[in-house]
């Protein structure tokens, strides 16, 4: 007989989940307890539960396989739900444990008490909440499965606490080996195609052909397939605005993603007849806009789907060469005060071979795609669902996942304050991450969105919503008072002796890279 909580744990090792990032409670106590018994399973501890739901998100995407959270009731779950919520849209599998009330103190309404499953839903995900102590096994079994078997699909186990403590037999289940997962568009108002009706739609009319590439088409070979496509019928190949995870540098075709601005996306989708998704959704504006049209397929446009599988065998048939990538380029570094284009300059330049990006860079990334096009070979991780703060627990999540990559974390400071904590894990594990806060003073984004929507807001008291000084917030004292060693840049000679070193050293380092003060114009 084992413990309830005993018997989760095993079962999760067992189904391929040995990493834990938990922010637990009272009603969590014996899952941690069962951790002293299952020295396979890591346990992360992450100090806001944003950082563990982001950290697990990051893990999926690196790893292919999800990690478990382990969250403190409702409240808790509340806590995660914005990196959750970018999860789905990352399609990353995630195994979120609640805990809950024992089922015999729930009818008490304690302050405490909230409707999990209610929140479970609105991920969109499965909720699985055992009817007894002796279903735990099953319910575990189950939630793994639904969070692989339906990529992007969040799987919330809720364990009650006196389930926890009880004693259980381990139900003989079969053991289960976890694959790669990825994603397949899910447009239900897409019209699936098969190869043969692919390869007749590009050969007939491929001038007006848009392929939208996303989920698991983005790495190296959904990219050079797709450029081969490209280069053999003429359509164009686009990326989506915000991929899970996208492989560019040395060798890799730099294709062009859809803008986020719904002015960009209309432009590049402009005369397209057929727009086919390859592992993508139909986009739509990331707002609503007065007088702006919310959907960016153009009218009269078909919208198709093509599964990612089919990919490289639709290339293969239309013959296509790889078209000529991108060269290293062999400039000197930049120098003078610090901007945004000589910051990317400076990334691109010193990126060490196979990093992982995690970009949140956001309004003041806007140089970086073109600068690191060239640059040795890595993965880029963005912030697909649009839920700001999820730049440095996916840096977390994908430096667990791969501990022999270097990790960089480019992050604007307005995103950077939501889940800044996430610096103290990375200290506690010495994750080799170098963290870049590009720190313009300001939520530069939504003073873009100001102009766009159409409204005057010139006055002292709106303008302060959206400045970050008074004070400035000073990113490299809190990094220390994390425990994170931390260093200031000014200029891109700065920048580049601070980064370089950062590279060098294990364990986690910030450069707190001051930016001036952004404008629209």
């Amino acid at each position: 007989m084992s413990t309830g909580a005993e018997v989760v744990v095993h079962r999760l090792l067992t189904e391929g989940v040995d990493v834990c990032f938990a922010n637990p409670g009272t009603s969590e106590m014996h899952f941690v307890a069962a951790l002293d018994g299952a020295p396979a399973m890591r346990p992360v501890l992450c100090l806001f539960e944003g950082v563990a739901t982001g950290a697990a998100d990051g893990f999926a995407r690196i790893a292919g396989r999800p990690a478990a959270t382990l969250l403190h009731l409702g409240p808790g779950m509340a806590n995660g739900l914005a990196n959750l919520h970018n999860a789905r849209r990352a399609f990353s599998p995630v195994v979120n444990i609640v805990g809950d009330h024992a089922t015999y103190h729930q009818p008490l309404d304690a302050p405490l008490e909230s409707d999990i499953d209610a929140l479970g839903r609105w991920t969109h995900g499965a909720v699985h909440r055992p009817e007894s102590a002796a279903g735990l096994d099953a319910a575990v079994h189950s939630a793994v499965r639904s969070a692989i078997e339906a990529p992007g699909r969040i799987a919330t186990l809720v364990l009650p606490a006196d389930y926890s403590w009880g004693t259980v037999p381990q139900n003989p289940l079969p053991d289960n080996s976890l694959g790669q997962t990825g994603a397949d568009s899910d447009d239900a108002a897409a019209s699936p195609l098969d190869v043969a009706d692919a390869a007749e739609l590009l050969r007939g009319e491929a001038d007006s052909v848009v392929l939208l590439l996303g989920g698991a088409a983005t790495d190296v070979e959904g990219l050079r397939a797709a450029a081969r496509i490209g280069a053999a019928t003429g359509a164009r190949v686009l990326v989506e605005t915000f991929p899970a995870r996208l492989t560019r540098g040395q060798g890799v075709p730099a294709i062009e993603r859809l803008g986020y601005l719904a002015e960009q996306a209309t432009q590049q989708l402009s005369g397209a007849t057929h727009l086919v998704l390859v592992g993508a959704k139909s986009p739509v504006s990331f707002f609503a806009y007065p007088g702006k049209p919310s959907v960016l397929v153009p009218d009269g446009t078909k919208v198709c789907a093509l599964a990612v599988d089919d990919l490289s065998g639709l290339a293969g048939q239309l013959g296509g060469e790889l078209p000529a990538t991108a060269q290293p380029d062999q400039t000197e570094l930049p120098t003078g005060p610090l901007n945004p284009q000589n910051l990317a300059q400076v990334i691109a330049a010193l990126l060490p071979e196979n990093a992982i990006i995690s970009d949140e860079a956001n309004t003041s990334g806007v140089f970086l795609p073109a600068a690191t096009a060239a640059a040795p070979r890595h993965d880029v991780l963005t912030l697909t669902g649009g839920a700001i703060g999820q730049g440095l627990p996916v840096a977390v999540g994908a430096a667990i996942a791969a501990p022999d990559r270097p990790v960089i974390a480019l992050q604007s400071d307005g995103s950077a304050a939501y889940t800044i904590s996430a610096l103290w894990t990375m200290a506690r594990e010495q994750l080799d991450i170098t963290v870049v806060i590009l720190n313009n003073h300001a939520y530069a984004i939504l003073q873009l969105e100001l102009l766009r929507v159409g409204t005057q807001a010139d006055g002292q008291r709106s303008r302060s919503l959206l400045d970050l000084s008074r004070p400035d917030i000073d990113f490299a004292s809190i990094a220390q008072g994390f425990g994170v060693p931390a260093t200031r840049a000014t200029t891109a000679e700065e920048l580049a002796d601070q980064f370089r070193a950062a590279l060098a050293e294990p364990g986690p380092h910030l450069i707190d890279a001051a930016l001036p003060g952004w404008s629209p114009g």
